[in-house]
């Protein structure tokens, strides 16, 4: 993916493949027995063949009317065309959300933004012929012009809802929208206006659930009000814990559930960055100050954290990772991004993955004892973050 890689050794591909035909006789052993310990802890459902990496427990996002049922791990579509270095073509890609869906996932998120305009459509593409079997989930709020995004302002007017609505139908291809988020707050529309809108086109059938990105508990006591919310979607990470404070909690309290967006850091935490990383013009990375060389080069502390702590478990860094904030609560499902199969395969095996409450408390302070060097995003997008 990334390039300019250096002593980095084998890569997650060749590790995997050498784990599975030279680590199975010491690791799939207890990895099974803690397999089947995770479907009665988490979901108590039956477990899949757990020889091929696949997830066949659900979770529950949302409540009573607002409850969405979906695979306990699902999927990002951004990646797969837009702010990565390099990207498949889009047979290469679809084939990719093929596998998914066969390992799976039932869940698949994407926005408008995202190109803008051109990841829906290949998402729209690779879900033909799968209604009923997966959802998509998608985004508004931003604000474009003649079809380029104006950075400074965002638009949650019923009008531009309703535009978004309509243009993200027909790149889906989808007669309903399974969940519709509104991407960032906007200043000059109250949340209140934001809820009813999305609540009208629940009753006419375009919208089946309201999502909410990036907000503070304040805005999401006032949305769920006017329109029950589904699910709140914020980066969510062991670098980034900022919703563990009111945003978590409020959602156990209102019954709400919470989709991670990044959940490995945006690779990071997979391990396959270091400070020599360099990254394509078009990677949105090379412009975030936590993936500076520096940043890279101090916070790389806490993926040795995860690699020792990992490493004597049997599982990789992006696997502890995800199975921390599968651990969250059941509320809480992970949409990790990938554009190769054998980081799909390993994603997945992370729910698989059982973590004691000691292990949990652990890995937390070893990871909180370090600092973390660089902010997530610039000083523009960090402000339409709600604190």
């Amino acid at each position: 993916m990334e390039k300019g890689q250096k002593n980095t050794g084998m890569d997650r591909r060749s590790f995997l493949r050498q784990a599975a035909m030279a680590g199975s006789a010491l690791c799939l052993a207890p990895a099974l027995g803690r397999a089947e310990a995770a479907g009665r802890m988490i979901m108590d459902e039956p477990q899949c063949d757990s020889r091929m990496a696949a997830i066949g427990r659900r979770r529950t996002l949302g409540s009573g009317s607002a409850a969405f049922t979906v695979s306990a791990m699902g999927f990002g579509c951004m990646g797969l065309n837009y702010h990565r270095s390099e990207h498949p073509d889009e047979q290469a890609a679809i084939r990719l959300v093929h596998e998914a869906i066969d390992r799976g996932v039932t869940l698949f998120d994407t926005a408008e933004s995202y190109g803008p305009f051109t990841n829906e459509k290949l998402v729209g593409k690779a879900l033909k012929g799968y209604a009923g079997r997966v959802s998509v989930t998608t985004k508004f709020g931003h604000k474009f012009v003649d079809g380029v995004q104006v950075k400074t302002e965002e638009d949650s007017s019923p009008a531009n809802i309703r535009r978004v609505c309509e243009n993200s139908l027909r790149s889906l291809v989808v007669e309903c929208i399974a969940l519709f988020y509104q991407h960032r707050s906007d200043p000059g529309t109250p949340i209140e206006t934001v809820a009813e809108t999305v609540a009208q086109l629940i009753k006419e059938g375009k919208v089946r659930h309201f999502g909410l990105c990036e907000v503070n508990a304040d805005t999401i006591r006032r949305a769920h009000a006017v329109c029950p919310v589904t699910a709140i979607q914020s980066e969510y990470h062991l670098m980034n814990r900022t919703v563990d404070e009111t945003v978590l909690p409020l959602c156990r309290e209102l019954g709400i559930g919470f989709v991670p967006y990044s959940p490995i850091n945006r690779g990071f935490l997979g391990g396959l960055i270091n400070e020599y990383t360099r990254f394509s013009p078009n990677d949105n990375r090379q412009t975030l100050p936590r993936f500076q060389s520096e940043a890279i080069r101090k916070n790389l502390r806490i993926v040795e954290v995860l690699s020792a702590f990992g490493r004597t478990r049997g599982y990789t860094p992006a696997q502890i990772a995800l199975a921390w904030l599968m651990h969250k609560g059941d509320f809480v499902v992970p949409i990790p991004g990938t554009t190769k199969l054998s980081h799909l395969e390993e994603n997945l095996r992370a729910a698989d993955i059982v973590l004691t409450e000691e292990e949990m408390n652990e890995l937390e302070a070893a990871v909180e004892a370090i600092p973390v060097v660089g902010s997530r995003y610039d000083a523009l997008q960090e402000s339409k973050v709600q604190k």
